[in-house]
């Protein structure tokens, strides 16, 4: 049995105020072809397939060419479930008119879990569909007052996944959540409330030959190899920057032994952080990445920003790196001044500010103020 697993679309994100409909078409197409170029038997994806739980039409239409593409163009089945971004109810009324021969979407928690029926030569393989549910979407749908925390609803789905099992079935479990030992990143959303605890534990899903899983934006496994993040296919914030995204071709043989072989996305527009002085980045070839840049320049450049878009129009964030050291680098040294000698503190400030002490112009013009003040003074 051969899978492709992949989660985190985010469609209807933007990056910066940017849209990101191109790139998001670039990545459905990739994904289109590994499903033809693979012969997968089924196309899973992990939750968090649009950005918000009410995205833009565009959004919308976008995904559902491609669902028509996939289902025009391979054989492959489609196990869909809603992430922590997604509305629920939304992703269950895709469910509404589908081939349940080819396809589990599922939105919104249930007490019961049947899961889509997959054979090869070896037998069957069965699939369930956990979504992303809140504690008391949970608690009313187990009819359980004490699921309280994010591992209590995951159990409860796994536990009536579990009962709803083939005999002899090898057994793949799509879900959406932090495992314990996972690494996050900048751009995903807690999904327990504050003071709780939103990890669950690996050996929830044991008897699983796969779990393939979203939320986490990083390719990964938690606890074992066959427990997997996708990761997102793009790279939503500047701590992902150079990171290679891809998604998850996984083959099962007829005895549940699992081969993993990640396929990367080849995005239309990366996301780096460039380092160095004004001048010489103005220099560099025409990038249209979303680029954090750091200046080195060690007095602050005016119009900086503007200057560098047009060579890198996708320039999104402008930081120096004089301003960026440890405190205690930057941190004035010596003994705290006095007020009493106005002078001392002044080129400290100016040595913290950028590194140096004043020129000989910026001295005489200080010590001219400093003379003025003080004449004031004795006026007065």
């Amino acid at each position: 049995m051969r899978l492709l697993h992949t989660a985190d679309l985010h469609l209807g994100r933007q990056f910066n105020g940017i849209s990101l409909e191109p790139d998001h078409a670039a990545v459905l197409d990739q994904i289109a072809a590994a499903v033809a170029e693979h012969a997968v038997d089924a196309l899973v994806i992990a939750g968090d397939v649009f950005d918000r739980a009410a995205p833009p039409a565009s959004a919308v239409r976008q995904f559902n060419a491609f669902l028509a593409r996939v289902r025009a163009e391979t054989g492959a089945a489609v196990v869909m479930i809603a992430g922590n971004h997604d509305s629920g109810d939304r992703i269950e009324a895709m469910s509404v008119m589908t081939d349940t021969a080819r396809a589990l979407i599922r939105g919104t928690v249930a007490a019961e879990e049947p899961p889509l029926i997959l054979e090869d030569a070896h037998g069957p393989v069965a699939i369930s569909a956990l979504p992303f549910a809140w504690e008391y979407a949970a608690r009313e749908a187990f009819g359980d007052e004490s699921l309280a925390s994010p591992e209590d609803v995951m159990r409860a789905q796994i536990a009536a996944a579990r009962a709803a099992l083939p005999e002899g079935a090898r057994w793949v479990i799509a879900a959406h959540g932090t495992v314990a030992g996972a690494s996050v990143s900048e751009a995903e959303r807690p999904l327990a409330r504050i003071g709780g605890v939103e990890t669950v534990g690996a050996e929830l899903f044991d008897g699983a030959q796969y779990v393939a899983l979203g939320h986490l934006h990083r390719p990964q496994s938690a606890g074992r190899p066959e427990v997997r993040y996708a990761g997102a296919p793009l790279a939503f914030g500047f701590d992902e920057a150079g990171e290679e995204k891809s998604m998850s071709l996984v083959e099962i043989d007829g005895v549940g032994e699992v081969r993993i072989a990640p396929i990367p996305f080849r995005p239309i527009r990366g996301v780096r952080v460039i380092e160095g002085r004004h001048a010489d980045l103005l220099k560099l070839p025409l990038s249209t990445d979303f680029l954090r840049v750091v200046l080195t320049d060690e007095a602050p450049v005016i119009d900086a920003m503007r200057r560098l878009r047009a060579v890198f129009p996708n320039a999104c964030d402008l930081a120096y790196a004089r301003e960026m050291q440890a405190p205690e680098v930057k941190a004035l040294g010596g003994a705290p001044r006095g007020l009493d000698d106005p002078l001392a503190v002044i080129g400290d400030f100016l040595t913290q500010l950028r590194g140096e002490g004043p020129d000989a112009a910026e001295l005489a013009a200080i010590l001219a103020t400093l003379d003025g003040l003080r004449g004031r003074e004795e006026e007065a």
